[in-house]
C-alpha cells in the first residue's frame, strides 16, 4: 500500500505524533517508474503486483479492504484455472476446486494485500496452458503458458519453482516435438532479464531476514508449514496437553493423505497429467530447501509453500475419486470439517491473527487522548508502525522507537505524557531487540509505576510531581 502511495518506507516523526497527522501516507498515488525505482532501492519484490495494485487503487480508491478485494479476485481466477487443469488431467474439477479453496494457505494468501494471489493465478493459468499445449499439440497455448509463467515470476520470484516444474515436464513429455517446449521456454525467458534487473539490485536488501540454514531443522519447519498450509493453526486453538495430541493427530492424517496419493498414484487422472501435478506439488518445497542451502538461510514460510497447495489438492481429489463411496465420503467429511475449522480460526481466533490491529484498539482504550502509545519501529516501519497507524483512531498519539534506542532516550522522547502504553509486538528481529529497552525505560524508573496491560501491551502511569519531561536518569 505504501509503495502504491509513493512512500515505501514512511519517515515516521521522531517525536510523538497523532495517527490522523500521517493519514496522507495511506492515500497518495505513485507512478510505475517511481514504484520500480523504490522497489530496486528498498525492497525484495518484482513490480508487477505493485503496478497492478496502484492501477486498481486509482479506479476503486485507497483503503486496505479495497486492496484486499483485488487479491480475492485473483484467488477466484486461480480456482477457475484449477478447474481447467483438473479437467485436462482427468481429475474431478469440483472436488479439486473445493479442496484447493479449503487449504488454509491458499485462502490466507488470497486475502492478503500482497502479490501471492496474482502470482498463484498466473502460475496456475500458465500450467493450464502448458498442459493444453501438450494435449492438443498447439504452439499458441505453449506461447501463452510460457508468458504467464514468466509473468508469475515478475510478480513473485518464488513462482519460478512451479514454472520450472511445468517447463521441465513439457520438455520430457514432448521431447520429440521440440517446437512446443522451445516456444514455451523462450516465452518464459522473456521475463528473466526484467527479473534480474530487480533481483540483482535487491539481493542485499534483507540480509538476516531468515535464520541460517541447517538441514534437519529446515526439514522440520518444512513439514510444520506444509501441514499448516492445509490445516491452519488448529493445534494453537486448544489448551495445554491437548495441543500436542491435536498436532500429532493432524500430522498422522496428513501422512495418511500423502500415503493415499502414493497408493492411488496410477489411478489419478491421466498419466501425463499426474506427472505434471506431482512435479508442481514437489517443486516449491524442494526449491525452498535448495534456495536455503545455496544462500545459507531458511526461507520456509507458510505463504511461500502455498504455491504447492493447488497441486496437492488436485492430486488428493484424484486419489479420493476411486475410493469406495462410503470410505470416500467419510474421509472427505473429516478433511473438509478440519479445513473449515481452520478457516474459521483464520477469521476469528487471535492465535493466528496478526496482532497489530487488536493491539492498536486496546492500547487506545488504555492510553486515552492524553496518553502515548510507544511502538517498536521494526525492520522497516511498515508492517508494525504502519499497521498500528492504519487501525488507530485519528486522535491517538504514537511514538516509533528504532532499534538501539537507550531507555533514558525513550523516556525523554515520551515528553510530558501522564500515561504510556507499550506495544510489545516482536514481529521481526529489530522489534524484538527493541522491546527490552522500551520496558526498562519505564519499569526501572521510580517516576513511573506499572498500571496493568493486556495480551501485547504494558501500561505505565507517571508518578505525580516526579521528574520532568527531559529527565534522562
Amino acid at each position: 500500500m505504501f509503495l502504491a502511495d509513493g512512500v515505501p518506507r514512511p519517515n515516521w516523526p521522531e517525536h510523538p505524533f497523532r495517527a490522523g497527522d500521517v493519514r496522507g501516507y495511506f492515500e497518495g498515488h505513485s507512478t510505475p517508474l517511481q514504484i520500480a525505482a523504490d522497489l530496486r532501492r528498498k525492497d525484495v519484490h518484482p513490480p508487477l503486483y505493485f503496478w497492478t495494485a496502484a492501477a486498481w487503487r486509482a479506479v476503486v480508491g485507497p483503503g486496505l479492504f479495497r486492496l484486499r478485494l483485488l487479491s480475492v479476485g485473483f484467488g477466484l481466477v486461480a480456482l477457475l484455472a484449477v478447474a481447467g487443469i483438473a479437467r485436462l488431467a482427468g481429475v474431478p474439477p469440483v472436488a479439486a476446486m473445493l479442496l484447493t479453496m479449503s487449504c488454509y494457505g491458499f485462502s490466507y494468501t488470497a486475502m492478503l494485500a500482497r502479490g501471492f494471489a496474482l502470482a498463484q493465478a498466473l502460475s496456475l493459468a500458465g500450467v493450464l496452458l502448458v498442459l493444453l499445449a501438450a494435449r492438443r499439440e498447439r504452439v499458441l497455448p505453449a506461447l501463452g503458458g510460457g508468458l504467464l509463467l514468466g509473468l508469475a515470476t515478475f510478480t513473485n520470484y518464488l513462482a519460478v519453482f512451479v514454472a520450472a516444474a511445468a517447463l521441465l515436464w513439457l520438455l520430457v513429455a514432448r521431447w520429440g516435438r521440440p517446437r512446443l517446449w522451445v516456444v514455451a521456454g523462450l516465452a518464459f525467458a522473456v521475463a528473466l532479464p526484467a527479473d534480474l534487473f530487480f533481483f540483482v539490485a535487491q539481493r542485499d536488501s534483507r540480509v538476516g531476514q531468515f535464520p541460517p540454514f541447517h538441514l534437519l531443522p529446515s526439514l522440520a519447519r518444512l513439514a510444520q508449514y506444509a501441514a499448516a498450509d492445509i490445516f491452519g493453526g488448529l493445534p494453537l486453538y486448544v489448551p495445554g496437553l491437548a495441543r500436542p495430541v491435536v498436532g500429532g493427530g493432524l500430522a498422522l492424517l496428513l501422512v495418511g493423505l500423502c500415503g493415499l496419493i502414493v497408493w492411488r498414484w496410477r489411478q489419478i487422472g491421466h498419466p501425463e497429467g499426474r506427472a505434471l501435478l506431482g512435479l508442481a506439488a514437489l517443486a516449491p518445497p524442494a526449491g525452498l530447501l535448495a534456495l536455503g542451502a545455496a544462500f545459507n538461510n531458511t526461507p520456509i514460510e507458510l505463504r511461500y509453500l502455498a504455491f504447492a497447495m493447488p497441486f496437492f489438492a488436485l492430486l488428493l481429489a484424484g486419489a479420493l475419486a476411486g475410493l469406495v463411496p462410503a470410505r470416500r465420503g467419510a474421509l472427505v467429511g473429516v478433511v473438509f470439517a478440519l479445513q473449515a475449522a481452520a478457516l474459521a480460526g483464520l477469521a476469528f481466533m487471535p492465535e493466528t491473527m496478526q496482532p497489530q490491529a487488536a493491539t492498536a484498539r486496546e492500547a487506545a482504550a488504555l492510553a486515552g487522548p492524553d496518553g502515548l502509545v510507544i511502538v517498536p519501529r521494526g525492520d522497516d516501519g511498515v508492517g508494525l508502525v504502519g499497521a498500528m497507524v492504519q487501525s488507530a483512531p485519528d486522535w491517538l498519539r504514537l511514538l516509533a522507537i528504532p532499534r538501539g534506542e537507550a531507555p533514558a532516550a525513550i523516556r525523554a522522547r515520551s515528553g510530558s505524557s501522564p500515561r504510556v502504553v507499550l506495544a510489545m509486538l516482536g514481529i521481526d528481529g529489530a522489534s524484538r531487540a527493541t522491546l527490552p529497552a522500551m520496558e526498562s525505560a519505564f519499569r526501572d524508573d521510580p517516576c513511573w509505576r506499572a498500571a496493568g496491560g493486556g495480551r501485547d501491551i504494558l501500561a505505565f502511569h507517571r508518578v505525580p510531581g516526579c521528574g520532568g519531561a527531559a529527565r534522562l536518569n
